[in-house]
């Protein structure tokens, strides 16, 4: 008997394919500061979430919750206007949907994006970090529950979730452009309240340099089906204790939006270097 989530996503894909028949390469994920993103995209079709049967919709504010189909210069990208979150309520299976999705879709490359509170005493808001590797303690790990053998092992090995060459080319396009990228860990944590001190200085002497509320989820589901995946995260501020001021999401809002310009550019350079992998 095939397993129910995976009968969504192919009910998903159908939707989707009475709409466009677009294959893309690459799956882009965008976080906070990066929702116009795609107006610099060659757009072929774009789907709302709400018109994709059993498909979870986004409720955050600056998130538009649509998908966006069309070329970074010459590579073929589905990129994510709006990302699903664990506080939101949804269930981690449905949080993963959507990476799932992309990939049935026909990518094969993932590259993903957030905004993060700042660990790492280094680091300064507004920083690019280059994520090398991630802490899941503390979200619900996707896999758990029966295996979907159509998308992937059981037992995957995550000793490199984030691919060596991909993370490559995101040094060379940030040197190409002359953005100073910070390299580090990433811990996701389930929110929506922000980490307390206590939390921040656990995490600090766990080695996280960037804490948030997504990304490692969807990255150990993409590595569950075999894709390459990069991620780079936008340093917002930082986080509780070594920040001198409270944290709301505006601040967020405002610090990612104001270095958008820079992130943008980031990725566009990524992905075109991505395309002329394949």
């Amino acid at each position: 008997m095939s397993d129910p989530r995976y009968e969504k996503l192919e009910r998903c894909l159908k939707c989707v394919r009475e709409k466009t028949d677009f294959k893309p390469l690459v799956a882009l994920v965008l976080g906070s500061g990066l929702g116009d993103y795609a107006k610099g995209m060659d757009i072929k079709a774009v789907i709302p979430y709400e018109e994709i049967e059993g498909f979870p919709i986004s409720t955050v504010p600056g998130h538009k919750g649509q998908f966006v189909f069309g070329y970074v210069g010459e590579t073929p990208v589905v990129c994510m206007q709006g990302r699903v979150h664990y506080y939101e309520g949804y269930d981690v299976s449905d949080v993963v949907l959507p990476t799932r999705l992309m990939y049935m879709m026909g990518a094969r490359f993932l590259v993903l994006t957030n905004a993060s509170g700042g660990i790492n005493d280094d680091f300064s808001a507004g920083d690019m970090m280059l994520i090398k590797d991630h802490i899941s303690l503390f979200a619900p790990n996707p896999l758990i529950g029966p295996n979907i053998d159509e998308l992937g092992i059981r037992f995957p090995d995550m000793s490199s979730v984030y691919d060596v060459e991909l993370m490559v080319l995101i040094r060379k396009a940030a040197a190409e452009m002359g953005i100073v990228i910070r390299e580090g860990i990433y811990a996701q944590l389930t929110g929506p309240s922000f980490e307390s001190p206590a939390e921040i200085q656990m995490l600090k002497k766990l080695g996280a340099d960037a804490v948030g509320m997504s990304t490692v989820v969807e990255a150990i589901t993409a590595n569950h089906m075999g894709m390459r995946i990069c991620a780079i995260s936008c340093v917002s501020n930082m986080a509780a204790g070594i920040s001198a001021t409270p944290l709301t999401h505006e601040e967020v809002q405002q610090a990612a939006n104001e270095n958008a310009p820079v992130f943008k550019k980031l990725v566009n350079c990524t992905i075109e270097k991505i395309g002329k992998l394949s």
